[in-house]
C-alpha cells in the first residue's frame, strides 16, 4: 500500500499547495491530494491555501510535482451530487475535473452527496437524480479513463443500503469507492463491517481517527467530519483502522492511504504518519 496525504491537513496553517510539495519531499511521501476549484480566489492568489485551481496548467503541475518525486493520487472534486443544486453545479465541476486530472497525471476523481437529506427532494427523487448524474459522469469518465469514486461521507454514502445502490448506478471499472474509516465511524457504523462489505469497490481510503470528545458529542448524529483534530493511531478510531488495514490486505488492496487529519503545521500529521508507518510494518504489508 503507498501512503499520502490529503493538502485539507494544513487548511488551517494557510499553507500553498507548494509548501505542501515540500512537506511531502521532506518525509518521503510521494502521493497528494487536494481539492479543485474553479476560477480566482484572493486567498490562494496570496499563497494560503492548498489546493488547486482548474485554471493551473495541469501539464506544468505535473511537472513541478514530478521534481519533488510527488503525484496525485486523488482530486477532490465532491460538491454534493444530492442535492437540488447537484446537477447545475456539481456535474459541471466534475466533468471539468475529470479531463484535467488526466492530463496532471492524476487516475481518480472523488465525488460525494451531501451531509443531511436534500431540502425539498424524498430519498427516491434524490437518488433517481444522482443516478443521472453519475450516468453522465461515468461516460466521460470512460473515455478518459479515470476512475470516479463515491467518497463515505453524507446522508446516502454512510447508509449501506443506499451506497450499495450508488455504486450500482454505472455498470463500469470507473465507479468505485473512496472508503474512510472516520465518517463510517462518526456517522455511528462500524468501520470494519462497512469495509468488510464494499472491500470489492475499494480504489482508495481516507485513513482518519476520531478524538474520544468528539465521539462522544457527535457519533450517531452527524455524517462526516472535514478534518480530524486527532493524530491518527491516539483516537477512538485507532484500532478500527488496524483491522480495516488487515481486511484490505488480505483482499490485496496495494492502493493510497490517504491521511485525513490536522497537520498543526506539520506535527500532529508527521506523528501520524509515524503511526501509519509502524502499524503497516506490523501488519506485514510493504509501504
Amino acid at each position: 500500500m503507498k501512503i499520502g496525504f490529503h493538502t485539507d491537513a494544513f487548511n488551517s496553517s494557510n499553507w500553498s499547495f507548494e509548501k505542501c510539495l515540500d512537506w511531502a519531499r521532506a518525509n518521503d511521501v510521494h502521493f497528494i491530494e487536494c481539492g479543485l476549484f474553479d476560477g480566482p480566489n484572493w486567498i490562494h492568489g496570496l499563497g494560503y491555501f492548498p489546493h488547486v485551481a482548474l485554471y493551473e496548467d495541469p501539464l506544468l503541475l505535473r511537472r513541478k510535482m514530478e521534481t519533488c518525486g510527488v503525484a496525485f493520487s486523488q482530486v477532490d472534486a465532491a460538491f454534493p451530487l444530492s442535492g437540488k443544486d447537484g446537477p447545475l453545479y456539481g456535474v459541471p465541476y466534475v466533468l471539468k475535473a475529470i479531463p484535467w486530472a488526466k492530463h496532471a497525471g492524476c487516475p481518480k476523481v472523488v465525488t460525494t452527496d451531501g451531509l443531511h437529506r436534500p431540502e425539498g427532494l424524498s430519498d427516491a427523487e434524490a437518488m433517481e437524480a444522482m443516478k443521472r448524474s453519475y450516468g453522465l459522469v461515468v461516460e466521460v469518465a470512460e473515455a478518459y479513463e479515470i476512475t470516479v469514486n463515491i467518497e463515505v461521507h453524507g446522508y446516502f454514502t454512510t447508509k449501506p443500503d443506499f451506497l450499495a445502490r450508488m455504486l450500482a448506478f454505472a455498470d463500469s471499472p470507473f465507479l468505485r469507492l473512496n472508503l474512510d474509516t472516520g465518517n463510517s465511524f462518526i456517522a455511528g457504523l462500524d468501520p470494519v463491517a462497512f469495509a468488510r462489505q464494499f472491500q470489492d469497490k475499494v480504489s482508495h481510503v481516507h485513513v482518519k481517527d476520531v478524538s474520544e470528545s468528539l465521539a462522544r458529542a457527535m457519533r450517531g448524529h452527524d455524517t462526516g467530519i472535514a478534518m480530524s483534530h486527532c493524530s491518527i493511531g491516539d483516537g477512538v478510531n485507532a484500532d478500527n483502522i488496524r483491522q480495516v488495514l488487515a481486511l484490505l490486505r488480505d483482499r490485496g488492496y496495494d492502493g493510497v492511504l490517504s491521511m485525513e487529519c490536522e497537520g498543526g503545521g506539520g506535527p500532529m500529521i508527521e506523528k501520524s504518519l509515524g503511526w501509519l508507518r509502524r502499524t503497516l510494518g506490523e501488519l506485514g504489508i510493504p509501504a
